[in-house]
């Protein structure tokens, strides 16, 4: 069973689509006592940094993350999923994000804005989110911010928008992408499957 975090934000029919295809059970849910049961737990937004971290602490959800984290249930942030992983925003500035990994978010510059498309993910190491993911396989993106973790070492993939900029990242039992694998065809459909099989 694979718990969807509802916070208001994302696409989550999509993502429940491609699970279920996987032939995995799935359960979408904002109710905090349903998340704390949760055996792995995927975590998917699109939209505005700020508004996702308010919409967490409006239904109390944030230090459910924390603590789902700490107690060492796979974790998948995807997008801005990913991003609130981090301590702050350049697109919401004041705003802290969840600070469970060091580092924080930017914008792109001098390219254009969001990056919508297919584009190549160039692997960093052997990972188990991306196992049996060739190099420079191509996925899908749909984003204007990127991360810039402090410890370079849970970068497992980078990806070359006008610069090659963190695209997956890997520590211990937490797991981020900020492209979409629900869109990403059969690349995407594996991560996913690895994620499952964890």
């Amino acid at each position: 069973m694979i718990t969807i975090i509802n916070y208001g934000l994302g696409n989550l029919k999509s993502i429940e689509n491609a699970l279920k295809y996987l032939g995995e059970k799935v359960k979408i849910t904002e109710k905090p006592e349903e998340i704390k049961k949760a055996e792995k737990i995927i975590l998917i937004g699109v939209g505005n940094f700020g508004e996702a971290i308010k919409n967490l602490k409006k239904k109390r959800l944030h230090s459910l993350i924390k603590e789902a984290i700490s107690e060492g249930k796979p974790f998948l942030g995807i997008c801005l999923g990913m991003q609130i992983l981090f301590e702050e925003s350049q697109e919401s500035p004041g705003i802290k994000g969840l600070n469970i990994l060091k580092g924080k978010v930017f914008k792109f510059k001098k390219v254009k804005t969001p990056q919508i498309g297919w584009n190549q993910i160039k692997i960093q190491r052997k990972t188990r989110i991306l196992k049996g993911i060739k190099d420079k396989s191509f996925v899908y993106f749909m984003h204007s911010f990127y991360v810039k973790p402090l410890d370079r070492k849970i970068m497992v993939a980078v990806t070359n928008y006008g610069k090659d900029y963190c695209s997956a990242i890997e520590l211990k039992n937490t797991f981020g992408v900020q492209f979409h694998p629900e869109k990403s065809g059969k690349i995407g459909l594996q991560i996913l499957k690895n994620f499952i099989e964890l």
